[in-house]
């Protein structure tokens, strides 16, 4: 696993009562989610670029793991980075996440999970000069997110 610094918020902030049950099999996770759901947040696939719902959506909330229901993100950590999928400079906490080495396109990144169940996420980047308090962007699928608009 890889290790980023934590510049995260407070693992207080995630506490939720809403979360669903992980299933315990492979065969649980094909009837929970759709194919194309299965193939990015089981498989570590990635959906096309500009295609997904929360590309450009400015809707204030709380961004949670399609799969389980953890939170994941807010809104306000969210921002245009022009890159064809929804970026984030911060998780929710630094626990919310699980940080992988990934190699697999021939090129150095870092594979983000949900810490709860393992769902692929997206990848995280950092050093790229977007102009946020971190200076990562977290590269997420919107197909591995729902988001739970504000009250």
């Amino acid at each position: 696993m890889t290790n980023l610094p934590n510049t995260d918020r407070p693992a207080e902030e995630t506490r939720d009562d809403d979360l669903t049950e992980i299933p315990g099999s492979d065969a649980e996770w094909r009837v929970r989610l759709s194919p194309t759901e299965y193939r990015v947040l089981r498989q570590a696939g990635t959906e096309p670029a500009w295609t997904g719902e929360y590309v450009s959506t400015g809707t204030t909330g709380v961004y949670r793991c399609r799969a389980c229901r953890a939170k994941l993100f807010t809104s306000d950590t969210k921002f245009d980075s022009h890159c064809g999928w929804p970026s984030f400079f911060a998780p929710l906490a630094g626990d919310t996440v699980q940080y992988l080495s990934d190699d697999s396109l021939g090129m150095e990144r870092v594979e983000v999970r949900c810490a709860r169940c393992q769902s692929h996420l997206g990848h995280v980047f950092t050093g790229e000069g977007y102009p946020t308090p971190t200076d990562r962007r977290y590269c997420i699928n919107s197909i591995s997110l729902t988001l739970e608009p504000a009250e």
